[in-house]
C-alpha cells in the first residue's frame, strides 16, 4: 500500500512509519513540528517530512492516510482527505489490527512510567532471544529506535490513555488487545480531553474491559484510582509495588550513583538482589512491573539480573547529554509534577547543587490548573529557571499558567527561582551562574529551542 502519516513527527507515528516500511508498504509523512529524535530517525528511515501541513502534501492516490490525534477539522489534510473520500484511520485502529492481532500484547499503561517501563520490557525480551516487536514512545539507547517487528511471539507496546483522532474519542489503548497489561499509576493529567480524574479512570476501566480472562492485570499498589479499580477486572491480578502486601516487591532500596540496588520479593519469597539501572524509586517501581511481566512472557527471574544491570535507559528520560568543566546537563521528558519532582528526586539524592529548567509545554503543564503542584514538585531543586510557555495562546487567558506566579511560589519554598521568557536569556544566566559538581535537569516534552546543545556549547565557549 501507499500509506501516508499526517503528524508523522510523534514518537508513535514515527514509529509506525519504521513498522509500515518494515512490512514493504511505501510511505510519506507530513508534520508542523520537526526536530529530534523522531526527525532523525524518519530520516534514517528515508522519509521526507512534508511541512508545514497542506493539502498537496497528501497524496491524491494514497491507500490509506493514518491521521494523528493532534489534527482537528480545519486542518488542511484533514479537510483534503474528508473531501476527496479517501480512506483514513488512526494510529491505534491501524496497529491494532495490522500489528497486534496475530501476537501476544504486552500492554504497558500509566499516567507516568509507560516508556521506561515498556523499553524496559522489550529490553529483557530481546536479550532472553525471545525476538520482541515493538513500539515504544520513545527512544531506548540500546535499541536506537522506537519500533521493531521481531520473529517472536510478543509484541510490547505503549499504552496511552490519550484519545485516538477527532474521529474517535476513545483511549489508544482500547485497540491494543492486551494479553498482559501493566497499569502503574492513575493521576488526573491531559486537562485538554479529561474533565476530571474520574474521566481518566473511566478511560482505564476500558482498558480493564479488553484484557479477556485468560489475561493479566499487573498494578501498582501505591495508587489508589487503581486499586479502586480492582475488583472490576475479569481477569487475574498480581500487584507491584514498594509497601507489604504487592505480589511484586521491593525492599532496601539503597541508591548508588546513577543506580539503585534492591531486595525483590514474589509475595513471601526473597528472590535476592537486584539492580534498577536508572535512579529514584520511581524507577524501581518500574523495574518490578517489568520484571512481573517478563515473568508472565515465561522468562526466567534468574536469567534477569545481568541483563537488567546493562539496561541504558531512554533518551530524554533523565539522559545526559554532556558534561562541561563538571557541570552535566540532563534532558528528560518530565512535563506533569508528579513526573516532575520523581526526576529531580531522583537526581537529588546525589551530592552537588541542583538545577531545574523548566519549559511548560504540554496542555497541563500551560494551564493553571497544576501551578501550585509545579511550584511544589520544582522546589525540590536549589534553583529554577521557568521559561516561556509553549504557544500560550491555545489557552484561554482566565485558564493559563502564570510563569512569574509559579517562580514567586517556587521562592517562596525556599529554592531560588526565575522567569526568563526566551533561552538566549535562560542560557546566559545559566552560564553565569553554574559551577563544577551541579547538575541542571532540563525538564520539557518539546525541542525547547535546542536549549540541551546550546547551552553546552556556551559552557565550551566559556571555559576557553
Amino acid at each position: 500500500m501507499k500509506v501516508h502519516l499526517s503528524a508523522v513527527c510523534g514518537t508513535a507515528m514515527a514509529s509506525l512509519a519504521g513498522l509500515l516500511r518494515n512490512l514493504g508498504h511505501e510511505v510519506t509523512g507530513s508534520d508542523q513540528d520537526v526536530y529530534p529524535p523522531m526527525s532523525t530517525q524518519l530520516e534514517l528511515l528515508g522519509i521526507p517530512i512534508l511541512s508545514p501541513y497542506a493539502e498537496e502534501n497528501v497524496p491524491a492516490d494514497a491507500d490509506l492516510v493514518v491521521i494523528g490525534n493532534a489534527l482537528s477539522r480545519g486542518n488542511p489534510e484533514v479537510e483534503a482527505v474528508l473531501d476527496r473520500g479517501q480512506r483514513y484511520t488512526s494510529l491505534p485502529a491501524l496497529v491494532g489490527e495490522e500489528f497486534l492481532r496475530s501476537r501476544r500484547c504486552l500492554v504497558v499503561a500509566g499516567t507516568h512510567g509507560k516508556t521506561t517501563t515498556t523499553s524496559l520490557l522489550a529490553f529483557l525480551l530481546d536479550r532472553a532471544g525471545r525476538d520482541p516487536s515493538f513500539l515504544i514512545g520513545g527512544l531506548p539507547v540500546d535499541f536506537q529506535k522506537s519500533y521493531r517487528l521481531g520473529q517472536g511471539e510478543h509484541f510490547v507496546i505503549e499504552g496511552d490513555e490519550y484519545d485516538c483522532a477527532f474521529f474517535d474519542k476513545r483511549p489508544k489503548f482500547v485497540h491494543y488487545q492486551p494479553d498482559v497489561a501493566v497499569i502503574g499509576n492513575i493521576e488526573f493529567d491531559h486537562a485538554d480531553i479529561y474533565r476530571d480524574l474520574e474521566a481518566v479512570e473511566t478511560a482505564f476501566l476500558r482498558l480493564l474491559n479488553v484484557i479477556p480472562r485468560r489475561g493479566l492485570l499487573l498494578a501498582g499498589t501505591e495508587s489508589p484510582p487503581v486499586l479502586e479499580l480492582l475488583p472490576r477486572a475479569h481477569c487475574r491480578v498480581e500487584t507491584f509495588g514498594l509497601h507489604d502486601g504487592a505480589d511484586w516487591r521491593a525492599s532496601d532500596l539503597r541508591p548508588e550513583g546513577d543506580v539503585t540496588r534492591f531486595r525483590l520479593w514474589r509475595r513471601d519469597r526473597d528472590l535476592g538482589e537486584f539492580v534498577a539501572p536508572l535512579p529514584g524509586a520511581h524507577n524501581v517501581r518500574n523495574v518490578l512491573a517489568a520484571l512481573g511481566a517478563a515473568a508472565a512472557a515465561g522468562l526466567e527471574l534468574d536469567t534477569l539480573r545481568s541483563p537488567l544491570a546493562a539496561f541504558r535507559g531512554i533518551r530524554r528520560r533523565l539522559e545526559v547529554r554532556g558534561q562541561v568543566d563538571g557541570v552535566t546537563v540532563y534532558d528528560d521528558f518530565a512535563h506533569h509534577p508528579t513526573a516532575v519532582r520523581a526526576t529531580l528526586e531522583a537526581l537529588r539524592a546525589a551530592p552537588g547543587r541542583l538545577v531545574a529548567v523548566f519549559e511548560p509545554r504540554s496542555y497541563t503543564s500551560r494551564t493553571r490548573l497544576f501551578q501550585e503542584e509545579y511550584a511544589r514538585a520544582l522546589g525540590v531543586a536549589d534553583e529554577v529557571v521557568v521559561a516561556a510557555a509553549h504557544l500560550p495562546e491555545r489557552i484561554p487567558e482566565d485558564e493559563r499558567i502564570s510563569e512569574s506566579q509559579l517562580a514567586d511560589a517556587i521562592r517562596s519554598r525556599g529554592a531560588s527561582a526565575a522567569f526568563l521568557r526566551d533561552v538566549d536569556a535562560i542560557v546566559t544566566r545559566l552560564v553565569e551562574t553554574l559551577r563544577s559538581g551541579d547538575r541542571v535537569a532540563i525538564l520539557s516534552n518539546g525541542g525547547f529551542g535546542g536549549i540541551h546543545e546550546r547551552l553546552l556549547a556556551a559552557l565550551e565557549a566559556a571555559r576557553r
